[in-house]
């Protein structure tokens, strides 16, 4: 009996395992005759795509439900919760701020900033402010030191694909669905594959962004659904966002980041969403608590300090 369950349970992540990069959204398993018609598109318009929507991105004020998988970095912060509001901020170049409360009692339990070039993490409930280089590609034995605020920017403030980047352009099938892809190549002594752009052809919606280092190392590999339209609610007055018009008209509400060096993966469901409003440059400082322990982290040391 217990061999037979053991063959079960193989064969049915067998099954699970079997789609393309496990996908956010859940698909069906279409007949042939059943798929949804394939769209066509050129490399050149799918480019345009893709930038006119990263360029069109210049901040960001969300609300998500924030849940990481077990076992991973953020688990150790926020698993006792299960799931965590988060209220998000993002502004181009590389800022970003997070703040995550437990449900229904709005308890803090987490404080995350980043500039770009150093990270900061307020974790009241372990009484810490962990302050680090974003450039640090040590990871620290401590799981709750590992969080990185700056790891969300590229899922949700896409590079631009620029004109001297050579990209290369693929069709890929699977047996759920078809897809587009934009493979973008780092230059420099040695080729190498910095970001891989999947459109699926359902719709032409961007589902997946992977980002590559050196040496065909996988950083991230992001997932993204269920994109709705949000146009109808904004409104924008000031002289920063003049550029409103040009803002997407959709947003992928349910985004998934994995980071599979840095052992953890994030899903984000997005509640609520403002593109390109004023965010005044207070909102992404992040102070040291009072009386809480400073724990900084970098590459060769790693102080403490009352």
């Amino acid at each position: 009996m217990i061999r037979v369950r053991g063959c079960l349970l193989a064969a049915t992540l067998t099954v699970i395992c079997c789609g393309c990069g496990g996908a956010v959204r859940k698909r069906d398993v279409f007949k042939p005759a059943e798929r949804p018609v394939a769209k066509e598109s050129t490399k050149e318009e799918l480019l345009e795509k893709y930038n006119s929507y990263a360029e069109g991105v210049k901040s960001l004020n969300a609300t998500v439900e924030l849940k990481a998988t077990a076992g991973s970095k953020y688990s150790g912060v926020i698993d006792e919760y299960h799931e965590v509001k988060a209220f998000l901020l993002a502004q181009r170049p590389e800022h970003i701020r997070m703040v995550g409360q437990a449900p229904v009692i709005g308890k803090t339990v987490f404080d995350m900033a980043s500039d770009g070039e150093t990270f900061r993490v307020s974790i009241p409930t372990k009484n810490k402010f962990v302050v680090g280089s974003t450039a640090m590609a040590r990871t620290s034995e401590k799981p709750i030191e590992n969080l990185r605020p700056q790891h969300l920017v590229d899922a949700l403030l896409w590079p631009v694909v620029r004109k001297a980047e050579a990209v290369l352009f693929e069709e890929f099938n699977d047996e759920n669905a078809r897809f587009y892809v934009l493979t973008v190549l780092r230059g420099g002594y040695q080729t190498e594959i910095l970001r891989k752009i999947w459109f699926d052809r359902a719709d032409l919606q961007v589902e997946r962004i992977q980002t590559y280092g050196p040496k065909g190392m996988l950083v991230s590999d992001a997932h993204f659904a269920d994109w709705r339209g949000i146009a109808g609610d904004q409104e924008h007055t000031s002289s920063a966002s003049a550029g409103s018009a040009n803002r997407p008209s959709v947003f992928p509400m349910a985004i998934a980041v994995e980071r599979p060096h840095d052992d953890y993966k994030l899903e984000l469901k997005v509640t609520k969403i403002m593109l390109n409003e004023d965010i005044a440059a207070d909102r992404f400082n992040l102070e040291q608590p009072a009386g809480s322990e400073l724990v900084q982290v970098g590459d060769a040391t790693e102080k403490r300090q009352p």
